[in-house]
């Protein structure tokens, strides 16, 4: 199971508790350990497997993009943020610990995914593995997740057109997911026709991961979500619920997970976890 592998190897790759600075690094396994779906890992893991990708290489690009993801999150939820208290079903990072610990978190997270990156053998040769590093370092800044979330923070009370919209999410959660999946390519030496119908699936499966967050973020609870539901509303947020309408909405997912399918035709290897996962994506209720 490729979410308990995930987990033992971020295990493995946190520094103990018990290493000083002891309660930082108290603070990064609590918001890395123990919860979440692990969707980027599941999707680096299903492309490196479709690509004949020796798993151990694999495992060092999931936990990778994980540690990224798990530190967005810890500072999204900051009061100078999102101001959230609640993130898989228990006390965000800051509201456990304090503030400026959770700062600290998600600089060391970062920190931490490159130099794992940069150390442990993940792609079947040293230049294939720098494109792996430059890859993940540009879906992770100004011009992927972290200038996604400064559009986010720009957007609240705005009205955007779709167009606006879709370019946000393109780069606040489609870059990391894009990323997860080429990085699975990449472990497996995977050729410029692979990686462009795997990038192609990538960028419909990111857009198609926001449009069910906000399907989920109108429809369902704090219980089951495992995070403050209504919050995007509350908070004055456009997204493609608010401007679409759920049935609409529900509509774009649907064409969304169609092309998702459809990219992934134009690829000659077994993408066939790759399909379950777009399907997985939709269907998912937390």
């Amino acid at each position: 199971m490729i979410q308990r592998r995930t987990e033992v190897a971020l295990t493995r790759c946190l520094p103990p508790d018990t290493t000083a600075p002891a309660r930082l690094h108290g603070a990064m396994r609590y918001s890395v350990l123990g919860g979440g779906k692990r969707m980027r890992p599941l999707l680096c893991h299903a492309a490196g497997e479709a690509l004949g990708a020796d798993p151990q290489r694999v495992d060092v690009a999931a936990c990778a993009v994980e540690l990224i993801h798990a530190y967005s999150l810890v500072h999204d939820d900051l009061p100078c943020m999102d101001n959230d208290v609640l993130r898989r079903g228990r006390p965000t990072c800051h509201a456990e610990y304090d503030e400026a610990t959770a700062l600290l978190v998600g600089d060391a997270l970062q920190t931490l995914a490159f130099q794992l990156l940069a150390e442990q053998p993940a792609a079947p040769a040293p230049e294939r593995q720098l494109q792996m590093l430059t890859l993940l370092a540009q879906a992770a800044g100004s011009r992927g997740m972290a200038g996604g979330q400064a559009i986010d923070l720009a957007a609240i009370g705005m009205s955007l057109s779709i167009e606006e919209l879709e370019f946000m999410h393109i780069h606040k959660t489609g870059a990391l997911i894009r990323a997860a999946v080429l990085l699975g390519a990449h472990a497996g030496g995977a050729d410029d026709t692979n990686l462009q119908s795997l990038g192609h699936f990538a960028n419909r499966a990111g857009l198609l991961f926001q449009v069910v967050d906000d399907i989920l973020d109108a429809e369902g609870s704090t219980v089951t979500l495992g995070k403050t539901a209504g919050k995007d509303a509350a908070q004055d947020k456009p997204t493609y619920v608010s401007m679409l309408g759920l049935t609409r909405a529900k509509e774009l997912a649907a064409r969304l997970r169609a092309e998702a399918h459809d990219a992934l035709g134009l690829c000659p290897a077994d993408t066939s976890r790759l399909h379950a996962l777009a399907d997985y994506i939709v269907e998912r209720n937390f």
